[in-house]
């Protein structure tokens, strides 16, 4: 599997942010730091995650994909979109509930002009442990199967 990537473009405040390969908890931090930017950007229009070259997602990306779109429609009233054109990757997101916070196309999606890999930020064990624990937190409030699914590796991570 090719190693995990974050890609992202804007325009006039309109945000696409491409997930390729395996992704993993090790770019969570810099999944977070970005959505918090974006997010914090007075231009902020819309925003769609793109999901047709992830490979593999893990539970903290899904939880961090999930608070984007709860903090959307907090902050600013709609949904966004995700796209998901891997039948794996789209039975793995729907199992998540994605389909309540995403509006979810399962087509490929249209390649922007302008992407750029964003740069990786470092995080300390204590940061990347905080962000997963969150991630997951954010899962299990999604539905009872959820936190059910994440129970015992919560317990685990708290007691870490």
């Amino acid at each position: 599997m090719e190693e995990g990537r974050i890609l992202a473009a804007s325009q006039d405040g309109a945000y696409v942010i491409r997930l390729t390969g395996d992704v993993r908890l090790t770019l969570c931090t810099t999944i977070d730091d970005y959505v918090h930017r974006m997010l914090d950007n007075p231009d902020f229009a819309s925003v769609w995650v793109d999901l047709c070259g992830a490979e593999g997602i893990d539970s903290t990306t899904l939880g961090l994909l999930a608070k984007l779109a709860l903090e959307v429609r907090a902050r600013f009233g709609f949904m966004p979109a995700i796209y998901s054109n891997n039948p794996g990757i789209t039975r793995l997101i729907k199992s998540m509930g994605f389909q309540r916070l995403f509006e979810l196309h399962e087509e490929a999606c249209a390649n922007p002009d302008c992407i750029n890999c964003i740069p990786l930020v470092e995080g300390s064990e204590g940061a990347v442990k905080d962000k997963v624990v969150e991630a997951h937190r954010v899962l299990m409030g999604l539905s009872e199967e959820n936190r059910a699914r994440f129970k015992d590796l919560m317990v685990v991570l708290e007691r870490s």
